[in-house]
């Protein structure tokens, strides 16, 4: 009796995945992407009709985002404070290790197919209009924004707010002259958007003394473990709606972009080199490694984890897609939660393969564009570049063309041909940030492997150990 019952479940919980995970999400990115392309047909679509077919999705990416404080928070402390010192010091370095190595694997795979296919060319230059930047920018003020964003002065205002150094042109008085004379300063301001950074490394500290406390941090454990109960519920409430907003994301991008067969003509073989990079390294690097790590079919792990895909291809934010990630390794793939409520949170923030790559590509193809050879040094600094900056970017879309300017600035590259490139990053933005989430989960999955002994060891609080812990073992 208890064998059909446990075959029933499996059974169901097969068609629950096959059904709504690559059925209704995937045809909800095949459905967006053909009417796109159809509405493209109508005549003087007015900007209040792309703004109905978007707000569907636009619903759903605030829906998504408006989880990511209490989920980062609940799922830090809660995931630290299960873990005692020594363990949570481990996973942190498997997790950094794996981090690190599949960034720069991304990186030199992006210089090499680059410089393989050299899809830029110097008369592409003249057949699309450049914006001109005045805003230099610094590689040191940049990293020293990092660190200022990783301590932040105010927990609150981290919450929708994070610093950044600008310069701004101001006039000073000059003796024995009538008009005064313009310099540039440095100034730090605070630019909106939530300081994921400060954030995690606050409530991992928080999450750590926490643990150390025993017996008189239950009742807090307890609530944020509650907490992400809660938040994961609603996660799961969102997720009906999601191929319907993911739908109507992809057709609006589609049917807003302008004149789609001359930017596919001009920047093809720039899109093709990104593309075929992604692919290599979401489709048989990670893989790879993760076979080579734990043993076990990566193409199963692929299926537990094609919501979260989805989900950031149509959302192109790893961060709005943490909330479906997290719900699809602990339900989907039956990852401890103690890994994942550490891990994730770090990946999303720091973990960006994808975006390695492509800033690798575009500042290289920029390069060729102007006719500069780029010598063996310089493409190291752009490896190298190319991996630091994408620590620093935010898990937000259209990040990476941020960092980007960092790298071109270390190979005295000139930033203002970045506006040759925003015609098709909305396409090469969600399929980076795709990677980014595919990355995150593989790494989780790794972590989770090489770490229950520990787990198997450490209890929460006189709780026993998870069940899937052991059986797994066994």
């Amino acid at each position: 009796m208890y064998l059909q019952m446990t075959n029933i479940y499996v059974i169901f919980f097969v068609f629950k995945v096959l059904f709504f995970h690559f059925v209704c999400d995937g045809a909800g990115v095949v459905l967006g992407s053909v009417f796109g392309m159809l509405l493209r047909y109508i005549p003087d679509l007015s900007p209040n009709a792309l703004m109905l077919i978007s707000f569907p999705g636009d619903i759903l990416m605030r829906m998504l985002k408006m989880l990511i404080l209490p989920l980062i928070i609940s799922s830090l402390i809660t995931g630290l404070a299960g873990l005692d010192a020594r363990s949570s010091g481990r996973m942190g370095s498997r997790a950094m290790v794996y981090y690190m190595s599949t960034t720069i694997i991304a990186a030199v795979l992006g210089v090499i197919l680059v410089l393989g296919i050299h899809p830029g060319n110097p008369k592409f230059k003249t057949q699309v209009s450049t914006a001109s930047k005045d805003q230099e920018v610094s590689s040191l003020d940049a990293f020293l924004d990092l660190i200022r964003n990783l301590f932040p002065e105010n927990l609150v205002q981290a919450c929708f707010q994070q610093v950044q150094t600008v310069i701004k042109t101001v006039s000073v008085p000059v003796q024995n002259r009538t008009e005064p004379m313009t310099v540039s300063q440095k100034k730090l301001e605070f630019k909106w958007g939530m300081n994921v950074l400060g954030l995690i490394g606050f409530f991992i500290t928080f999450g750590l003394c926490m643990g150390k406390m025993g017996d008189r941090g239950k009742v807090m454990s307890e609530f944020f473990n509650i907490l992400n109960e809660i938040i994961m519920k609603m996660v799961s409430m969102i997720m009906w709606y999601s191929p319907v907003g993911i739908a109507s994301l992809i057709c609006g991008k589609i049917a807003a972009i302008g004149d789609l067969e001359v930017v596919a003509q001009q920047l093809g073989m720039y899109m093709v080199t990104v593309m075929v990079g992604l692919v290599i390294h979401g489709g048989l690097i990670l893989p790879l490694i993760f076979f080579g790590v734990t043993r076990r079919n990566p193409f199963t792990f692929y299926s537990g984890i094609f919501q979260a895909w989805i989900t950031a291809l149509g959302t192109a934010s790893s961060a709005g897609t943490l909330p479906v990630t997290f719900r699809c390794l602990e339900e989907n793939l039956k990852i401890d939660k103690r890994v994942t409520r550490f891990v994730l949170p770090i990946g999303a923030t720091i973990n960006m393969d994808g975006t390695a790559l492509y800033e690798a590509v575009a500042a290289i193809f920029i390069a060729q564009m102007n006719g500069i050879e780029l010598d063996a040094g310089q493409i190291v600094t752009v490896s190298m570049t190319a991996t630091l900056a994408s620590v620093g970017a935010a898990s937000i879309p259209s990040a990476g063309l941020v960092t980007m300017l960092l790298i071109l600035t270390a190979v005295g590259l000139p930033t203002q041909d970045i506006s040759l490139l925003i015609a098709v990053d909305w396409l090469l933005d969600r399929m980076r940030t795709s990677i980014n989430v595919v990355g995150d989960s593989f790494g989780a999955g790794i972590v989770y492997f090489l770490s229950q002994d520990e787990l198997m060891t450490v209890k929460i609080y006189g709780h026993r150990v998870h069940d899937d812990v052991k059986s797994h073992k066994r």
